[in-house]
């Protein structure tokens, strides 16, 4: 397995273009996804001053006690790492940039959508917003990096994908998860107890691209629904679980309307489920659905969609489409299956049918891409690294 850093330059590129042209950027991405790395890289190039602030670090948090006292006379590039600690921030940095457009502010957090509701609110018209992906694909194919089988049984993120063998990259992502639930919660405003959280993030990861039941999940816990329902949206805002929206319309039929949960990264969900390599995984009853959420996954990224544009959609009769993706009036569907030899299914023609679907895509596991049927594209998921007409 490949081992060393890998330089995430498209990113690094396209936030510093962004730069250019706005005063403000706020990189967003989960713990340990490589934020912090592309921010001293940016800095490293920028054409005149910078300072960095680490809102972790009881120093740089003291230098700030007087936030405007402290950044006023500060020109150039700013980096504030780990935003959400300090959104009082927010509005002592619209005033500086209104006073000095001139001086730029790099924003880094890990808890995207309050952050970007605060960010928005205070800093509208003022504020590029960049989310920063773990491991992708397209990116590792363009570094030429890819060994798919890893990404998936791995994850995405920078250390555990990049780790010299499988004991290290497992354990990297055991420590993730109990640093995760000892300190970035609490660090969140959580007041729930670790031990909580912990139990409730293993228990998600068996239902794992199910729809969300929370009567089930607070019957376990002893709680009311909406309790529970705080845990997981808690997770999905600090980005290390996924809810994908439900697209129900007026049609005959009885549609599903609550969400699928995902944990947001396939090595993660390993951890989760102490399934410490492939044969591990490949004996364990996540396997279908470990793979279809890594699918999606990249199909969220490399397709350019937004996370308001993506859905699954569902009827209570069986019929189901994996990701559906709404952009305008057009309608892209995808199925994925673990197969090397995939067949249309009944329920795929359903929501080709019932959908009025423009495009429609079968993901599997085999080597070849090839037209399924007259209207369903069957393709490798070895072309999703290069793939550009989605």
């Amino acid at each position: 397995m490949m081992h060393g850093m890998l330089s995430r330059s498209a990113h690094q590129r396209e936030i510093a273009k962004r730069l250019e042209s706005n005063p403000a950027v706020a990189l967003l991405g989960a713990r340990q996804v490589g934020k912090t790395t592309i921010a001293h890289r940016i800095a490293e190039e920028w054409d005149g001053e910078t300072a960095y602030f680490d809102l972790e670090r009881p120093a740089d948090l003291a230098r700030l006690t007087e936030p405007e006292l402290a950044l006023e006379p500060l020109s150039g590039l700013v980096i504030l790492d780990e935003i959400q600690r300090r959104p009082d921030l927010f509005p002592v940095l619209r005033g500086l940039i209104d006073r000095d457009p001139n001086r730029h502010f790099l924003i880094l957090g890990s808890a995207a959508p309050e952050l970007l509701r605060q960010s928005s609110e205070t800093l509208a018209g003022r504020i590029s917003h960049y989310n920063l992906p773990p491991l992708r694909v397209d990116e590792l194919a363009a570094a030429d990096r890819l060994d798919l089988n890893s990404l998936w049984l791995r994850g995405g993120f920078p250390r555990s994908y990049l780790a010299t063998d499988d004991p290290i990259s497992f354990q990297w992502r055991l420590d993730f998860v109990r640093t995760f639930v000892e300190r970035d919660l609490p660090a969140l405003g959580s007041t729930v107890p670790s031990a909580t959280h912990d139990r409730f993030w293993h228990m998600l990861s068996h239902v794992h691209g199910q729809v969300w039941n929370g009567a089930r999940f607070a019957s376990s816990f002893g709680v009311a629904a909406t309790t529970v329902r705080s845990y997981l949206d808690l997770l999905t805002s600090a980005l290390v679980v996924t809810q994908l929206k439900p697209w129900h319309e007026n049609v005959s039929k009885r549609q599903v309307k609550s969400p699928k949960v995902y944990i947001a990264d396939s090595g993660l969900l390993h951890a989760l489920l102490d399934l410490p390599d492939r044969t591990a995984v490949e004996r364990h009853p996540i396997l279908g659905a470990s793979w279809e959420g890594f699918v999606i996954d990249q199909l969220a990224s490399i397709t350019g969609s937004r996370p308001d544009q993506r859905y699954f959609w569902a009827t209570h009769a069986g019929a189901e489409l994996d990701l559906l993706i709404v952009r305008g009036a057009e309608r892209v569907g995808f199925e994925v299956k673990r197969t090397s030899a995939p067949r249309p299914t009944r329920s795929l023609r359903m929501a080709i049918d019932t959908l009025g679907l423009d495009r429609t895509y079968l993901v599997h596991a085999g080597e070849h891409t090839f037209a399924l049927t007259a209207d369903v594209e069957a393709v490798s998921i070895n072309e999703l690294a290069t793939r550009t007409d989605w």
